[in-house]
């Protein structure tokens, strides 16, 4: 039956969809498929709703819940291959190399995920090609051995970098438009055992520290800058912490210093009310966490706060707006950073935006996806900007970002498409010349349109001209 939808983080994109299919198998789903096709419905999908710019959404659709895509999984120890279904979620996903641990004495993890949130599935992650902390790892396409899709016209195929291999390259960061993933078949990496390296230094430093800790053997990373736009550190100074492997004999720590919920909960009380006490807070926290040993899997699992809405809740008054987090996400030739982190400092400071989080990562070119967005070695650098729902609110934040595109642009670089629906036709092209051509054999694959969603047909009005914005 008709229900509202809405995304999970920015709750900016309420949606009125026709109904709710959660298939089990790839039977049920190629069945709702054709009951959509018969009854003249698209159909958008989702998996836990946490994408904010309308890819998972559609109005009028048949929305398809791919979280009942689970099924058995099927670890191949021997090559380091695990078999899964589409629906899962991380903490299933790293569960599911534990599995063999007392039977052999191979074990198997993860390479990457996205960091800040574990309850994302597997097809969302493929489709929007994340990325993670890898020092030296390029986005998920390089973790991706193969996978099974539901194509627009129902087919049930096999796709690898040799089966299919056009449509493997159009899936893996195609945004869900090119089917429903149903197995995925990943590359594991050998689980390790890994030192936390803490460091508090400013970016001038940060290039040459980053490329020291990997001559060190650090394989995971970043850095997290200081958010007080009143204070010279903004944007220069930050928390960097590597991930250092060390010999399979060191014992993992036992009793580790961590950031629990309500510890959480406090830091993003003091990003909104004492930037400079939330560094410093966020920086001892991690000073004291030097040293401590990991496991490179469940390293990047965190604790989480599922809705900006839970931190609201405890503050609200009866005047305060609605309001969320918008990510934007903009990625610059590793030389070029520190003249765009110039840039996106006077731009938040002119707009007088609030950044709640930031951090700075490293990414390896993508050379196999049909749209990349890392096409070379890049620095990927997230911001977190305070967006209260009313016009003004979203009109600051709006341009805001479009500044930190064009600064992105300026560099050389691009941004991250699908956090939120701000980017001019001009910023679209510039970042992402090929966008044209993904959506050209979007219609040649898909010509009745039956797979759609929000942010796809946004992007079509904004490359024709007749629109150039959404909130």
């Amino acid at each position: 039956m008709p229900c509202i939808l809405n995304d999970i983080h920015s709750r900016l994109n309420p949606t009125r969809v026709d109904r709710v299919e959660t298939p089990r198998c790839e039977r049920e789903l190629v069945d709702a498929l054709a009951r959509a096709q018969e009854r003249g419905k698209r159909v958008c999908v989702m998996g836990r709703r946490h994408a904010m710019g309308g890819q998972q959404f559609a109005s009028d659709a048949m929305a398809v819940d791919t979280t009942g895509l689970t099924g058995p999984s099927v670890l191949d120890v021997e090559r380091g291959r695990l078999t899964i279904g589409a629906g899962a979620c991380w903490p299933e996903v790293v569960a599911a190399t534990r599995a063999m641990d007392d039977v052999t004495s191979e074990r198997w993890a993860i390479a990457q995920k996205q960091t800040g949130a574990d309850d994302l599935t597997l097809g969302g992650a493929l489709a929007a090609n994340i990325h993670g902390r890898g020092l030296n790892m390029p986005p998920i396409i390089a973790d991706v051995e193969s996978f099974r899709i539901v194509t627009p016209g129902l087919q049930i195929l096999d796709c690898s970098r040799t089966q299919h291999a056009d449509l493997f390259r159009l899936a893996i960061g195609g945004y869900g438009l090119f089917g429903i993933m149903t197995r995925v078949t990943l590359r594991l990496m050998r689980r390790r055992r890994l030192r936390r390296l803490v460091d508090v230094i400013d970016i001038d430093d940060a290039l040459a520290a980053v490329y020291r800790r990997a001559q060190q053997g650090c394989l995971y990373g970043d850095f997290q800058y200081a958010i007080d736009p009143v204070d010279d550190s903004f944007l220069r100074r930050g928390v960097m912490a590597c991930y250092q492997e060390v010999d399979a004999s060191t014992a993992v720590t036992g009793e580790q210093v961590g950031l629990d919920r309500e510890r959480w909960l406090g830091l993003l009380e003091l990003a909104h009310t004492d930037k400079a006490r939330a560094f410093d807070t966020y920086a001892q926290h991690y000073l004291r966490t030097h040293g401590q040993v990991y496991w490179s899997d469940t390293m990047q699992l965190s604790t989480y706060i599922p809705s900006y809405a839970e931190w609201l809740a405890r503050r609200r008054t009866t005047s305060a707006p609605d309001e969320s987090l918008m990510i934007t996400e903009l990625s610059v030739p590793p030389e070029r950073l520190l003249a765009f982190l110039a840039n996106a400092r006077r731009a938040l400071r002119r707009r007088g935006v609030e950044d709640i989080y930031g951090t700075i990562r490293s990414i390896r070119a993508d050379r196999e996806s049909f749209l990349p967005w890392a096409g070379r070695d890049l620095a990927c650098v997230i911001f977190n900007l305070r967006t209260p729902h009313s016009p003004r609110g979203l009109s600051r934040s709006r341009a805001a970002a479009r500044d930190l595109i064009d600064a992105a642009i300026a560099e050389g670089g691009t941004f991250y498409l699908t956090y939120h629906r701000w980017a001019t036709r001009e910023q679209l092209l510039a970042a992402h010349p090929r966008l044209p051509a993904m959506l050209a054999e979007k219609d040649t694959r898909d010509p009745r349109g039956l797979i759609g969603s929000t942010w796809l047909d946004h992007t079509r009005r904004v490359l024709n001209g007749s629109r150039s914005a959404a909130a």
